[in-house]
Formats: C-alpha cells, structure tokens, sequence
C-alpha cells in the first residue's frame, strides 16, 4: 500500500452504499404498492373485454304498467330509439275497432308529435315527426281506405315516414299489416307504403322501399 493510500484510504470498488439501496428497494415497493391498488394485473396476452354496456335500453319500466283509464285504450305506435324504430305503448281516446279510421289515424298520429316523456327519454326514445303536420280523409277518386297528409309523404323526413307507415300498419282500422295508402294536399296520386324488417331497422335509409304505385 502507498503512502497516499494509507493517508487517505484505498480507493472505492464502486459497491452501492446502504442508503441508495435502501433507497431503490422503496422504490419498487411502492410501484408494487401502486399497480396493486389500481387492481392492474401485468399480462402479455390482449384482452378483448367485449362491447360497452348500451345506456339505451330502448325499455320503459312505465310501458309494462300503464293501465288505460276507461275513458281510453292502449294503442301502440312507432319512435327511434338507437337509429331503429320500436314500439312504445301509449293510451289514446279512440277505439280503433268501434271509431273511424280518419279519427285513429289523428289520434296515432297525436301521440307520434307528443314529446316523449322522461321514462321514454332516458330509454333513448325520441321523434321526428313533424308537430304541425294533420292528416285527412281522401280525396274523390282516391282508393278506399286512402289517408291525405299536409305535406307530401316523401318530403318528410325519412324516419317521420318511416314512424308514420309502421304506426298506421300496426292499426287494425289502417293498415292491418299491409299497406298504408298515402298521398299529400295535391293532386298526386296516393301511394302504398309498407312496413318492412328493413324499414323498422334501417328508417332512415329505406322508408319508401315498400312504396307501391297504385292503378
């Protein structure tokens, strides 16, 4: 050993003091601590944990326990609900099997432009029709059973017609599941409408690819 060495010590072999490595052991223990408390398991494999839950269940809990009063009856109409139209059941003063099909067809067509109400909102449930739009009898020369609106069925929005037609097929005094017989304030001839899977499932896209010419 030299002299310089023995007045000032041998040199450092570059060994880790006590505190750093106490230092480095709190260290990953508290990275342990924090991967454990945000519940993160460490895996090399991806995890496919499927679909978010829908927050539109397109469900009211108030549908299933509306009881009609006497005065009214249970009829069942057509709103958008998750870019698909599904019925909702709403009570009317009309007897669709004792009342004329002009008195129905408004009737449907009230609860149509009626806000949904806040069960119906928060299931997502909403409507297109339009508010100031009527409906009336035929005109002369018109097919049996044709209903007139004040705009022409194919300038309202796809969706209002698409609510309008599945409405009034689903009525026994309407349609009874065939089609609906349309026209506007013109002198344009009516057309049939149906109500299809593709209708109630794509309203926006394809209402009037039922829509048959009448002779």
């Amino acid at each position: 050993m030299t002299r310089s060495e023995r007045a000032y010590g041998a040199p450092r072999t570059g060994r880790r003091g006590p505190g750093r490595a106490v230092a480095a052991l709190a260290a990953v223990a508290a990275c342990a601590s924090l991967a454990a408390g945000c519940g993160i398991r460490s895996t090399s494999v991806p995890v496919d944990a499927g679909a978010a839950p829908s927050r539109m269940p397109c469900r009211t809990a108030s549908a299933q326990a509306a009881t009609p009063s006497p005065e009214s009856v249970s009829v069942r109409i057509y709103l958008v609900c998750a870019s698909q139209l599904v019925t909702v059941e709403r009570t009317a003063e009309v007897d669709e099997s004792r009342s004329d099909p002009l008195v129905v067809a408004q009737a449907l067509l009230n609860e149509l432009q009626r806000e949904p109400d806040a069960d119906e909102r928060r299931a997502g449930f909403s409507t297109d029709v339009p508010a100031a739009l009527r409906v009336t009898d035929a005109h002369r020369g018109d097919p049996e059973g044709t209903l007139r609106l004040s705009e022409q069925p194919d300038d309202l929005p796809a969706e209002a017609l698409a609510q309008v037609v599945c409405s009034y097929a689903d009525s026994e005094s309407l349609g009874a599941g065939g089609p609906v017989l349309l026209g506007g304030p013109g002198n344009y001839a009516p057309r049939g409408y149906l109500c299809t899977t593709e209708t109630k499932t794509r309203p926006g896209e394809v209402p009037t690819l039922g829509a048959v010419e009448l002779s």
